[in-house]
């Protein structure tokens, strides 16, 4: 419980806030007499931020109030907390700069923890605003109190109270810089109300006094050094390049680094479209259900460079089974990542912008002094895989399309020049295999936390933040259902996204499971969405409740015209409800817990390795 403040010490308070104040004047900073919550937003905008996506409530109401005069910043009132955070984070997906959500104490609070967590998990730069109870009323479980800088400090970069009107400024600051320097992440600002409705001086700090956050962006010479001279002796090498590549800006240098380095590259779930698909070096996205080259390579590399990545079970497998002859390099901003895993043998911290600028005259000079490396004989044994086992789906058997035939012609028809955000599920992998991506920036998904849901609001962030891309939601039925309240967001708003469901009237992945690991015992997936005569929603009528158009496709024939027809709306959200097959699976696929040699291609059928060691 926090005590009410002495008389000592409000008079140590008015004698600091006066100290302040004659700083200032020495410094010739400008001192504007405030609220809070006035210094609140003036120091949002002094911090650039375009767009908040968020919902009042009592405790934050006292900023709601000068922001509404703001002329800078625009206020996105969403349907739910959680919409707001996933919409925060699909803006900062898209745009690379920090997103921003704000919600009121408790509840308001709380239905942020899961877009945090998500955010932490995939390094996306976020800052969250939440109104507290009084600083007299913390710890007395107040109304609508809640503790959410302890609730949030495992998943959060930083988490901030702030009780003392005159820390607002320097706080935001902070909170910003942590967000977007280092290791991208979500930071918590929560303010008292007491601090929103007490008078202030504001003045914008003019620098910054962070007692032990110095991220390392300058690599070592020495590490890059021996790197460079691993790269090129290597006769089995792979760039491993995980989503850190992204949240860089590193891709065009990475794109000169697998020119000259010659090596084959596998992009991981967070990292497509950090080099072409069509490169011809690209062999798609390793891990459990990523392509059979990709995880073969990873299997026989006698050296495996990973670039921003997390090395997490979705890509190793059973870790002691993975790439058990390959020596590694791990480059990555955040040390703690360096070894946590798997042991490396070259370690090197730092911005992968700078690594690998770094890396590459290094490895210009080992080629001049040594010659490239003869990557012939592992090009054939790559080559051998990508025509033996390519990407391929077969037809169904109970006359609902295809789900990879959708999402397929959808990305064909649309073009990498879209920006497609995923749920979580079959969907997603089908997403991540199907659609060719060209760009960074331009698929969007939760990959660490795997967040049902996300797909709809962070859809409604990127088209936010990219208003002349092209946006698709591409969803499914279970999680479409836990946040297309944002539809209404997006319809007021004008916001004209686009989504896919991908409708196999089941919570899809988890049926895979039951069907593979449980003997068909489909206990509490089918969700009655799509194949029954009465459809519980009906997609169609829930789109046109929200203001938006509704198709709904259940032949093959209409595929193309449904997804034409979406595209040449663009004054709504279009809602297109694509009834597919619930027996379609998701393949490749390393069953959990099981070493990638055991990668199968399709049901029953694995590659035989021994072949072609």
């Amino acid at each position: 419980m926090t005590a009410t403040p002495t008389p000592a010490q409000l008079a140590a308070r008015a004698e600091a806030r006066e100290q302040v104040r004659a700083d200032l004047r020495a410094k010739a900073v400008t001192v504007e007499e405030v609220t809070g919550a006035q210094s609140l937003v003036r120091s949002l905008e002094e911090v650039g931020v375009e767009t908040v996506f968020g919902i009042p409530g009592g405790a934050i109401l006292p900023t709601y109030d000068p922001l509404m005069d703001s002329e800078r910043l625009r206020h996105i009132l969403v349907r739910h907390e959680q919409g707001g955070g996933h919409a925060a984070s699909g803006y900062a997906h898209a745009t690379g700069k920090v997103g921003v959500t704000m919600a009121t104490s408790g509840p308001g609070a709380t239905n942020l923890v899961t877009p945090l967590a998500d955010a932490h998990m995939d390094s996306i730069p976020m800052v969250a605003i939440t109104g507290q109870v009084a600083e007299a009323a913390i710890g007395t479980d107040a109304f609508q109190e809640a503790d959410i800088v302890g609730i949030t400090m495992p998943i959060t970069k930083h988490s901030f109270l702030v009780t003392n009107p005159d820390d607002i400024p320097r706080t935001i600051a902070e909170a910003f810089h942590i967000a977007s320097t280092g290791r991208p992440g979500p930071v918590l600002v929560d303010v008292a109300k007491s601090a929103m409705q007490a008078r202030t001086e504001f003045s914008w700090p003019q620098e910054l006094n962070l007692p032990g956050y110095h991220p390392v962006t300058k690599p070592h010479a020495k590490q890059i050094r021996e790197a460079a001279k691993l790269l090129a002796t290597a006769r089995r090498p792979v760039l491993y390049v995980g989503g850190g590549i992204v949240r860089s800006g590193a891709s065009e240098l990475l794109r000169q680094l697998v020119d000259l380095s010659g090596a084959p590259v596998i992009t991981t779930l967070m990292a497509r479209g950090a080099v072409p698909d069509s490169h011809p070096q690209n062999l798609g996205m390793p891990g459990m259900h990523g392509t059979v080259p990709a995880v073969a390579a990873l299997q026989k590399a006698d050296l495996i460079f990973a670039l921003g990545a997390r090395f997490d079970d979705r890509v190793t497998g059973k870790l002691s089974s993975f790439a058990p002859r390959a020596a590694v390099i791990h480059a990555d901003i955040d040390p703690a990542e360096i070894g946590k895993n798997r042991a490396v043998d070259v370690p090197i911290v730092g911005d992968l912008r700078e690594v690998i600028a770094d890396l590459l005259p290094e490895l210009a000079k080992e080629h001049e002094a040594h010659g490239k490396p003869d990557l012939e004989g592992w090009w054939r044994q790559v080559d051998g895989w990508r025509e033996t086992y390519p990407l391929g789906y077969t037809g169904t058997d109970d006359g609902h399309l295809a789900p990879q035939h959708v999402i397929q012609r959808l990305g064909e028809l649309v073009g990498p020049d879209a920006i497609y955000a995923g749920g979580v599920g079959q969907h997603q992998m089908w997403a991540a295999q199907f659609i060719r991506y060209e760009k960074p920036r331009t698929w969007i998904n939760s990959g660490g936390l795997g967040t049902m849901g996300y797909s709809v609001p962070a859809a409604m962030g990127a088209k936010v933040g990219q208003p002349d891309a092209e946006v698709w939601a591409i969803d499914g039925d279970g999680c479409f259902q836990m946040t297309n309240q944002e539809l209404a967001t997006c319809t007021i708003n004008d916001i004209p996204i686009k989504v896919a469901i991908i409708n196999n009237s089941s919570l899809g992945m988890v049926r895979q499971w039951q069907t593979l690991f449980y003997n068909e015992r489909y206990s509490n997936t089918d969700l009655h969405t799509g194949h029954d005569t009465v459809r519980i929603p009906d997609f169609v009528k829930l789109a046109e409740a929200y203001g938006c158009a509704g198709i709904r496709v259940e032949k093959e024939s209409e595929v193309d015209a449904a997804i034409k027809q979406a595209r040449e709306i663009d004054d709504r959200p279009v809602v297109v409800d694509f009834t597919v097959s619930r027996d379609a699976m998701v393949w490749p696929m390393v069953a959990a817990g099981v070493s990638n040699d055991d990668i199968q291609y399709a049901r029953g059928i694995s590659p035989a390795w021994d072949r072609e060691d």
